[in-house]
């Protein structure tokens, strides 16, 4: 995360779109405000945690352009937030990426009532931000059953590890359909994702990336035996 600017993508986005594992709606919803708060959505963790701040711009045009392209695309109801900030599962990557907090951030809703198909065509919507100058982040976790996590150090346990094998093959090959039937095609689908609040992030960004788009595996790392942080960039 440290060396994005430097190593994985140097421009430097007009604004970002950021589609976090933890803002669940029922219909698509983005974030209209001028200055993001930063919201403290976890529990139990030291005192540190809960005084970090990313105080980045909002970014109220690119929030009615995202608007705008879902409603065209068909998707009818499309709120406004004009109160929410950024949950931990936006600011907490940005912070490392963009340290300054310095470029403008809208967020956009998942529907966790919804399918991997639904996101996809949600992000398929959204690829003329590619050529606005809009870098599109899904931001979740390649497995993530915390009900599972095993004591830190340990070895990776196998039904993580085959989801994990699955699904880097299956991007980097280009077999999107798949992915938005994971549940069906991968090894153990239910077990990575017991509910898909942070899988669907990756359904949209593969849809916005477009039809000609070319996935690079960026990073690999597991913690505790089963939480796989498997990142991809498409170009």
């Amino acid at each position: 995360m440290q060396s994005w600017q430097d190593k994985i993508f140097t421009q430097r986005p007009k604004a970002i779109l950021i589609i976090s594992g933890h803002w669940e709606t029922s219909v698509p919803t983005v974030n209209v405000v001028d200055q993001n708060d930063t919201i403290y959505d976890f529990y139990g963790f030291p005192k540190p945690m809960y005084e970090l701040k990313y105080p980045a711009p909002g970014a109220p045009e690119l929030a009615q352009r995202v608007k705008e392209l879902l409603t065209g695309a068909g998707f009818k109801d499309v709120k406004e937030d004009k109160a929410r900030g950024l949950d931990h599962g936006a600011w907490v990557p940005l912070m490392l990426m963009y340290p300054k907090a310095d470029i403008p951030v809208c967020q956009l809703s998942i529907q966790t009532d919804m399918d991997g198909t639904y996101h996809f065509n949600m992000g398929r919507a959204l690829t003329p931000l590619r050529e606005e100058g809009i870098l599109v982040i899904g931001s979740g976790s390649a497995t993530h059953n915390l009900k599972a996590i095993r004591i830190a150090g340990g070895p990776v346990v196998p039904w993580a590890l085959d989801f994990d094998t699955w699904l880097r093959k299956s991007i980097l090959s280009g077999r999107y359909e798949d992915v938005n039937h994971y549940e069906k095609k991968a090894p153990s689908g239910k077990m990575a994702h017991p509910w898909p609040d942070h899988f669907y992030p990756l359904h949209v960004a593969l849809g916005a990336a477009g039809a000609n788009a070319k996935a690079e595996l960026i990073h690999n790392s597991w913690s505790h035996g089963s939480l796989s942080y498997t990142s991809f960039r498409f170009t």
